[in-house]
């Protein structure tokens, strides 16, 4: 038991030590509750759960004790790319190298876009993409419903698979237009 002590008290001591330099807002961030949402938040792919503020803390240094052995042993870890956080979801972007990102986020556009603002994706509507970087990863996005329109919003629902060496993800997303825009982004 004193052995566990006494390295937890080393992680707390070097957490505090990595802290020292950094801005309040960035040390405090986390635990005050900055309301950064989406592709913004620092806790993508899985950290950070939603959890008591104790088991956040020793749950970030063990996590990025985890990322570190990870990263040693050549594992893969990827983090969402903003600038496809509209056409698809985290929980897809964390199986998925920035290139195979982009693929998949085209896959989704190209199955919402239309024509015509006036005109809608046909349910069934699909398309596939094979990874340009890595053997054994692809992915289909499918339009699986479409709601009614309220306030002139038209939304649909994109379901969204990726297989990585055999492993199948799959998300759902609801996606919703303005009136008179032809374009389909991810709603919260």
């Amino acid at each position: 038991m004193a052995a566990f002590a006494s390295k937890f008290a080393a992680l707390i001591a070097l957490a505090a030590l990595v802290a020292a330099p950094l801005p309040a807002e960035a040390q405090f961030g986390g635990i005050l509750g900055s309301g950064k949402r989406g592709a913004d938040k620092a806790d993508a792919c899985g950290k950070g759960k939603k959890g008591d503020k104790g088991r956040g803390i020793v749950g970030g240094l063990l996590g990025g004790a985890v990322d570190q052995l990870a990263r040693s042993a050549n594992l893969p870890s990827f983090v969402p790319v903003p600038e496809f956080s509209d056409q698809i979801t985290e929980s897809i972007a964390c199986k998925l190298d920035p290139e195979e990102q982009k693929q998949a986020a085209e896959a989704t556009l190209a199955v919402t876009r239309t024509d015509d603002s006036a005109d809608a994706p046909e349910v069934g509507a699909s398309a596939a993409w094979t990874s340009n970087s890595r053997e054994n990863v692809s992915g289909t996005s499918t339009v699986t419903s479409r709601q009614g329109a309220s306030g002139g919003t038209d939304c649909i629902t994109v379901t969204d698979v990726v297989i990585v060496e055999g492993e199948e993800t799959r998300a759902e997303k609801r996606m919703c237009r303005a009136p008179g825009s032809a374009r389909y982004s991810i709603i919260a």
